[in-house]
Parts: C-alpha cells; structure tokens; sequence
C-alpha cells in the first residue's frame, strides 16, 4: 500500500512522512502500513496539510436567505467549493462558519474568477430539488462581459457549436462537425468607447462555455487569463478580474411555486475590492 501511495499521489503530499504519523487509514479507522499487502477496490481516508491561503479580497453579499436556499453576490477569485488550493477561501466554507449553516452547499456552478449570483441549499434535504432546476435548464440565466465593441459584428446572435474540454487541460476547444452542446444568445446592451457590454443568455452550460463564445466571436472577455491566450498567472493574483458576471437568476420555486428572480449589484468594470 506505501508503494501505491507514493505513486498515487503528487509530490506536494508527504506520503512518507503521512504513513509514520498513521494519517492514512481504512474506512474503518486502521491505520495503512506502508508493508501492508495491496488491496484492491479499496478507500483509504486522509486530511491533507492545507497551505496558509492569503485572503481573496471582496465581500460575499447575501441577496436572500430562508429555510431552504442562500443566494449571494460572490466576488471575483473567492471559490465557490472548498477544492485544490482554496479550501478555507471559499463561499462553502466562509459562510458556513458565517451563517451557522453546517450543510451548507452549491446547487450549481460558477468559476472562481467569475463574479455574481450563486445559490445554495442550505441543508442536504433541499440540495435535490434545487439542483434539479438546473439540471433540467428550468433556470433563467443572464450574465454580462465587459469585452472589445466590434462595429461588424451583427447582433444578436445565438452561438452553437460542440464544446470538450479534457481533464487536466486549462482550455476548452471546438470540435469540429460534431452535434452542438453548448447555446448562447448574445445582445449588445451598451457601448463603452472600443469596449461594450454585452447581455449573454446561455441555454447550456458547458465548462467556460460563455468565454469561449465570445472568444468565438472575436471579442474575447476583458482579463481572461485563459482566452484568446493562456498567461501565466498566481493563483494568489486578484490584481486583474475577470470582467465576466453572472447577472441574474429566475425560476420557479421547485418548493412553493412561487417566482424568484435575483440580481447582483456589481457593476462594470468590476473590481476585487
């Protein structure tokens, strides 16, 4: 089992030093040795060492809180779930330390570098129906992009193509020929100089799907560190957000019926202050 782990894992977990300390174990508590025979459609449980994380700056602005949903305004580079290298920085984590809410969790996703409207569920009993409406594209979702005004390009214009993306791999791609699974409708709302912003309805939500369309489009999003290049950025850098926002949200309440509609309060250009 030692040598499996030290395979398994990447440099950054001390396996050696884990083992000693018996912090690897079976579901059942015992500790693994490093000699112990191979087991195969086994888990074995451990908590990693988390590094000191610098604070994201921004404030988490809750629109609406009842017995069942949080909705709230999240600021650009805070994590919406405790993962990788953002554990403690996360929406998950700071408001269920904040709220007293201790099952806390997302119903849906939004990046780490992309700011606005995000709900959870403040119990697992409620998690299911809520997650449903996204599942079953029963949400209205609108964003807003600060990107470059292009004076041919005729809009509105609704984008379909097949988008993949691989894991391990930073960027999205187009794949050729293949059935379209990623929709957005694209409006220009409002010219800025050489920029504008542009009202994006996304009838699917592929992984940086809204990115990618503009890229498409030939107006890539003001500060997006991945599209039409990949830059070399900290993860620890909130110098330059994203200026992509998830403006609103509406739905049908999967609970009581009743109408929802949640809009965030930030405005372009968006700061991480």
């Amino acid at each position: 089992m030692g040598a499996w782990l030290r395979d398994r894992f990447p440099e950054r977990v001390d396996v050696e030093t884990m083992l000693a300390d018996e912090r690897f174990v079976y579901a059942d508590a015992t500790p693994v040795r490093d000699d112990d025979a191979f087991r195969q459609h086994t888990f074995v449980w451990f908590h990693r060492d988390l590094r000191e994380e610098p604070p994201v700056p921004g404030e988490i602005r809750v629109l609406h809180r009842d017995e069942r949903i949080v909705v709230v305004d999240k600021p650009p580079f805070l994590s919406s779930i405790p993962r990788g290298e953002h554990v403690t920085e996360s929406v998950v984590v700071k408001l269920r330390n904040r709220l007293g809410l201790p099952e806390l969790s997302t119903v849906h996703r939004l990046d780490r570098v992309t700011s606005g409207v995000l709900m959870l569920a403040t119990e697992r009993r409620w998690r299911g129906p809520y997650q449903l409406l996204f599942q079953n594209r029963a949400v209205r979702k609108t964003y807003r992009a600060l990107a470059p005004y292009r004076p041919d390009l005729a809009l509105p214009v609704t984008v379909r193509d097949h988008l993949a993306k691989e894991r391990g791999s930073l960027v999205a791609h187009v794949v050729p020929d293949a059935p379209p699974n990623a929709e957005t409708l694209v409006e220009l709302e409002e010219r800025r100089g050489d920029l504008a912003v542009y009202r994006l309805s996304p009838r699917t939500g592929k992984t940086h799907q809204i990115r990618m369309h503009l890229h498409g489009l030939g107006i890539p999003i003001v500060g997006d560190p991945l599209y039409p290049d990949v830059h070399e950025v900290s993860i620890d850098d909130f110098s330059t957000p994203l200026q992509l926002l998830a403006a609103e949200l509406a739905f049908t309440d999967p609970v009581d019926g009743t109408e929802r509609c949640y809009v965030s309060g930030r405005t372009f250009p968006i700061s991480s202050s």
